[in-house]
């Protein structure tokens, strides 16, 4: 313990002789001696030289208005020293008052830290940042006007963990207060940082916080990290809005005297967590990056994205400066880390080698790959639209520029990011083009493409790539995918209509009738056989083929039968020439697009029995 803790008022008066010093009255001097027996009264009573807290009875807990008489007692003492500092530095009444002193602060260092002890759950840092504006009201307990009756009813409205958790931080502003002023802050605050700091620490190994480095992550498995990713997630948003907020809060209101002080506690209370804490996600980033993971970096991108306001305010000082250069870094890297994959993501999408036909001209899996993977990225649009806002799109393509235009305006915020993302899916569009012509049945071909381009319409549609893309985006594709469905009624049902008479009611012979029911029910039976093999899995587009279909074929054919059964029906054999009923028409186009038939799929032939076609 030190002996002398201040300065006399002139910083020169050690250096003059005693007549140069302020003469004082009597007056003033008994009054200076009254304080000091007064002190020694009221610093007596509680001083004990026990080092153990075993049997120590709080001031502060037994009655505050004598824990006040304390503080001020210390007040009257440290002024008494000031007085005789300045006019008889050798006087034993100084001495006297510095033994006194020592013994008071060294009762406050066991008050201090009895409350920090025994207030922590009244004190951690949930408790505190809750009430934080609960009431402003609330006199603090320096205040000496303030009785313990008047303290009481200050605080009436406030019940339970609140009211214990703001008289704790009275009490420890008021001691703090005391030995700072009395210069011994230093004693004061060695005891804050070792009780707080192992609160902090504890606080955030109960969150699941872990101090991993770069290489220990590294060598672990996908599964584990992502593991330790989402209880990071969990961690970091309880880290920032109440245990840093929390902790800065009370120390910015217990050493709210010294802004040094109470920089320098907070500091050396959450630096090295903090540093901990947003380092995580900076060694995720710097790991083998994949597709797949996408979505684990945009969550640690998008948490701190969320929680700078808080990080940037909580960790304002210059000595934590570098938790927030650590949380600036780990954004940049995750940034870095996403457009890393999204041109991974692209370039795989590019290099699929599938040569394999889909059976029936169904959606192909990249398409569902793509989109699915499209679909999760628009969730992430609002920082996606951050991280790719400075990341031009460059294009090496012959298509032309009308193919690739934005959907979205150059001012919008989104603008980059749904150039992106309507990039990519011109990629799997483009890739798809490439896999139809595996196909041997042209007619075949178009059905993938109908099939594939509306999967990712209604994908489209059905999902936030719509705000991203827009609806003028969705409309031209729609056109398309009719498009696609035209071509194919043409190709494949060509044969079909061709074998009627372009006038079905005129007058033929029946020879000529026979020839063309012959020619109908041949190509009509090759076209059902294949169609019947072939999905169209979306139900609207499905319906709206088979209504196209039955529009052009059912009237005409009709027509045509009924002009000519009735004759025909005299001659031999008709039965096996006129094979299918206009009204059995609806029911052999509602078996198309459902898979079940036993064409291959890549054949523009196949083999059956046309026997097992007919219905009557």
């Amino acid at each position: 313990m030190r002996t002398i803790f201040f300065k006399a008022s002139s910083p020169s008066s050690s250096h003059q002789s005693s007549p140069s010093r302020a003469p004082s009255s009597p007056l003033h001097e008994s009054m200076m001696d009254e304080n000091i027996d007064n002190a020694q009264s009221v610093i007596s009573k509680w001083y004990s030289d026990e080092s153990s807290f075993a049997n120590f009875t709080s001031l502060f807990h037994s009655s505050r208005s004598e824990a006040k008489q304390f503080l001020s007692a210390v007040a009257d003492l440290q002024r008494a020293m000031h007085f005789f500092v300045n006019h008889d530095s050798t006087s034993e009444k100084l001495i006297r008052s510095q033994n006194l002193m020592q013994l008071a602060m060294k009762r406050l260092e066991k008050e201090f830290y009895q409350i920090l002890s025994s207030s922590r759950e009244y004190l951690d840092p949930e408790s505190v940042s809750s009430h934080v504006s609960a009431r402003s009201s609330i006199s603090d307990f320096e205040d000496d006007r303030a009785s313990e009756e008047e303290f009481g009813a200050s605080i009436e409205s406030v019940s339970g963990v609140e009211r214990e958790s703001e008289l704790a931080m009275a009490d420890l502003k008021a001691i703090a207060d005391c030995m700072i002023s009395s210069g011994y802050g230093k004693e004061c605050v060695k005891i804050y940082k070792l009780v707080r700091k192992s609160i902090v620490d504890e606080s955030l190994y109960h969150l699941g916080v872990e101090r991993l480095s770069y290489s220990q992550i590294q060598k672990m498995d996908w599964e584990l990290i992502e593991n330790k990713i989402r209880h990071w997630l969990n961690a970091v948003k309880a880290a920032v809005k109440t245990l840093f907020y929390g902790e800065r809060i009370l120390c910015d209101r217990v050493f709210s005297a010294s802004d040094s002080i109470r920089e320098s506690c907070f500091s050396e209370i959450t630096k090295e967590g903090a540093l901990s804490l947003f380092g995580f996600p900076e060694h995720v980033a710097r790991c083998k990056k994949t597709p797949e993971k996408m979505f684990r970096i945009l969550d640690l991108y998008e948490s701190i994205s969320d929680l700078w306001p808080e990080i940037d305010s909580i960790f304002s000082f210059e000595s934590t400066s570098a938790v927030l250069s650590q949380a600036t870094s780990a954004l940049i890297r995750l940034g870095e880390a996403v457009r890393t994959m999204l041109s991974d993501f692209e370039a795989a999408i590019q290099k699929d080698s599938s040569k394999t036909p889909i059976r029936g001209g169904g959606v192909h899996p990249l398409t569902r790959y793509v989109m699915n993977y499209v679909s999760f990225l628009s969730d992430y649009s609002g920082v996606l639209s951050v991280i790719v806002a400075e990341w031009p799109l460059t294009v090496q393509s012959s298509m032309p520029e009308s193919y690739f235009e934005n959907p979205k305006s150059d001012d919008d915020p989104t603008s980059a990011i749904s150039l992106r993302l309507a990039w990519l899916v011109l990629v799997l569009l483009c890739k798809l083009d490439g896999r139809a012509k595996l196909y041997k049945d042209v007619s075949l071909s178009y059905i993938f493409l109908a099939n594939n381009l509306q999967y990712v319409t209604t994908k489209v549609r059905t999902s936030n790539i719509r705000y991203l893309l827009g609806d003028d985006w969705i409309a031209k594709h729609e056109i398309k995918v009719k498009q696609y469905a035209s071509n194919y009624e043409r190709m494949g049902w060509s044969k079909v209509f061709s074998s009627l008479p372009e006038n079905p009611s005129a007058d033929i012979s029946p020879e000529k009738a026979k020839e063309c029911f012959k020619k109908f029910n041949s190509a009509f039976e090759e076209v059902y056989r294949k169609q019947t093999s072939w999905v169209v899995p979306d139900n609207k587009l499905q319906e709206e083929i088979k209504l196209s279909i039955a529009k052009k074929l059912e009237p005409t054919y009709r027509a045509f039968y009924e002009k000519n059964r009735a004759r025909l029906r005299r001659e031999p054999g008709s039965e096996s020439v006129v094979r299918f009923a206009p009204d059995d028409m609806g029911n052999y186009l509602s078996d198309l697009f459902y898979g079940t038939g036993v064409s291959g799929s890549t054949s523009s032939s196949s083999s059956s029995s046309p026997s097992s076609l007919s219905r009557g």
